[in-house]
């Protein structure tokens, strides 16, 4: 049991809640599980013909949800539903059922070593541990006649607090019930904390002892400090709440476009990832969109899509922003780690993390990229919307400026992403052969600190805060000004509304995030001047550790 007044962890998404925890521990019951013992399958192959209905089902089950969500929800429950039918995954299970172990054995066998193999992998691929165990637990529980495990519906609005998420968890949430979410594991950049920013439900995460909770606890979250207050006084908690709902209400009316109180313009952009969220990112204040992640379009896809094909599906995007002034970012196909591509990426990577993904899937397959920049360029030409092109994972000057040379071949603006701190200390010579860079925060901030994004014991690392990371974004964003070329901002940082006025006044010129941050970001950056930009970049940069930056640029906000 909890006995400490409040909790801390990483802060996700800011806003204020309050309500009951209710505790997910989502396992089949141990009863069940004995009743079914063997199933008294005839052999092996009827047993895996059992398996594969099951996780069949299973899998089917994430694409519905799916289809029924989109940007990042959709996207990670249609990961999971191709995880579910993993051909590596069914040929543990068989070689177990070949062996005489019995099919509920085999799964957890199967699950034991894949949950291994991808927690020695690191980086993205960790949190892969989180989807499979998940979907073990689906899948058994559909053999053993128990429905599958999940978050339970509240009669009265709650606080969710579990271990950890996984994607079907939170990609369904209602926001009305479901008004904050705390996790004991987990980072600023996991599944969990992406989908709480797309349903813009205050967040926290890495937040120890949170499972020592009892279920029905009051707890005050407050996602902008990372605190949770147990058993607080009620009518406090509840007015704390109705004004900060009042103050988010206001937002509402925030229209654009963003700029400093001495009228410094910021372009505020949308992250997405297809035709659908791209309409709907259209709707909210936005001047275009930052970050349209095309290799989401192709995770069910077993072979390359030509080039009409590509065409197609990319001027979904476009023609949603074709309007006078805004302008599209597309990064080029981002494969490999957690997001793995049955035609792009290459199979047995010890650490993809750190392997052949983004641009270097084109190194010994060029015509890949080749293909896609066609499929660009042809939507491009029919949709007449302005076009920039980034690759990602780019870490020298001499693949920036192949790459770039592609790109202008087809009439359209090259740039790249700055992940890999070379990029970064080399900025200055990567914008004289680009257009434009965008920092991918997320990647940016893991490979600097070496630490595993997903590692809930190193979230202090991985959190875009770090002064260090702080510091190579300065040293881009000043090799911006130099060339007089844009310098952007697309990873989760953007998000954050105290952190954007501290990118901007590093010299950050665009931010593109979730649209649900939009206005909360804009609204904040109306408020500052210039001045006040710089003072809190200044400070954050001076700051020892993200705690102190953070306190150091708030301190700073409210005077």
């Amino acid at each position: 049991m909890v006995t400490a007044e409040s909790l801390s962890g990483t802060p996700v998404v800011p806003g204020l809640a309050f309500g009951p925890a209710l505790r997910v521990s989502g396992e089949v019951s141990a009863e069940a599980i004995a009743r079914y013992g063997d199933g008294g399958f005839s052999d092996p192959d009827a047993a895996l013909a059992a398996f594969d209905d099951a996780a069949g089902t299973v899998a089917e089950g994430f694409a519905r949800k799916a289809d029924k969500v989109s940007g990042a929800s959709a996207e990670v429950l249609t990961a999971s539903a191709g995880l579910a039918r993993d051909k590596g995954l069914r040929g543990a299970v068989a070689k177990n059922l070949t062996a005489g172990t019995g099919l509920i054995e085999s799964v957890q066998l199967a699950a034991n070593q894949f949950v291994d193999v991808f927690t020695a992998m690191g980086g993205l691929m960790a949190e892969r541990a989180t989807d499979l165990r998940d979907i073990e637990r689906r899948v058994i529980a559909h053999l053993v006649g128990e429905p599958e495990p999940g978050v339970p519906t509240p009669e009265n609005a709650s606080v969710l607090v579990a271990e950890d998420l996984a994607p079907s968890d939170t990609a369904g949430l209602d926001p009305t019930l479901i008004v904050a979410l705390v996790t004991e594991r987990g980072g600023p950049t996991s599944h969990t904390a992406i989908i709480a920013r797309q349903l813009g439900i205050p967040c926290v995460v890495g937040v120890a002892g949170a499972t020592g909770l009892s279920g029905g606890t009051a707890l005050l979250v407050d996602g902008t400090l990372g605190s949770i207050e147990i058993d607080p006084d009620r009518a406090e908690s509840i007015a704390r709440v109705d004004r900060d709902r009042a103050a988010r209400a206001e937002l509402e009316s925030w229209s654009g476009p963003a700029k400093t109180l001495d009228g410094t313009h910021v372009k505020l952009l949308a992250n997405v990832a297809d035709g659908e969220s791209a309409r709907q990112a259209s709707g909210s204040p936005v001047e275009g969109v930052g970050l349209f992640r095309t290799e989401l379009c192709f995770l069910n896809r077993q072979d390359e899509p030509d080039r009409e094909e590509q065409a197609d599906i990319y001027a979904e995007v476009l023609e949603a922003f074709s309007r006078p002034g805004q302008y599209v970012v597309i990064r080029t196909l981002d494969a490999g780690s957690d997001k793995p591509i049955a035609f792009a990426t290459h199979e047995g990577e010890e650490n993809p993390a750190l392997g052949v993904r983004g641009l270097r899937l084109s190194f010994d397959n060029p015509a890949l990229l080749d293909h896609q920049l066609d499929g660009v360029a042809g939507a491009a030409q029919r949709t007449g919307t302005e076009t920039w092109v980034m690759a990602p994972m780019v870490a020298t000057v001499e693949e920036a400026k192949e790459f770039a040379e592609k790109v202008r071949a087809r009439g359209l603006k090259p740039g790249i992403m700055i992940e890999v701190p070379s990029a970064a200390l080399l900025a200055h010579r990567m914008l004289e052969v680009v257009d434009f860079v965008s920092i991918g925060t997320n990647d940016l901030t893991q490979y600097t600190m070496a630490a595993d994004r997903m590692a809930t014991d190193l979230a202090h690392l991985t959190d875009p805060w770090q002064p260090a990371v702080l510091q190579l974004i300065a040293i881009t964003a000043s090799a911006g000004r130099a060339n007089g070329k844009p310098v952007g901002v697309c990873g989760e940082a953007a998000a954050d509304p105290a952190l954007a006025c501290v990118l901007v006044g590093l010299g950050v010129t665009s931010l593109s995030m979730a649209p649900a941050a939009v206005r909360a970001v804009g609204a904040q950056l109306d408020k500052v001047s210039m001045t006040t930009c710089v003072e809190v970049a200044e400070a954050a940069l001076a700051a020892d550790d993200p705690l102190s930056a953070r306190a150091a640029v708030r301190a700073c906000l409210d005077r």
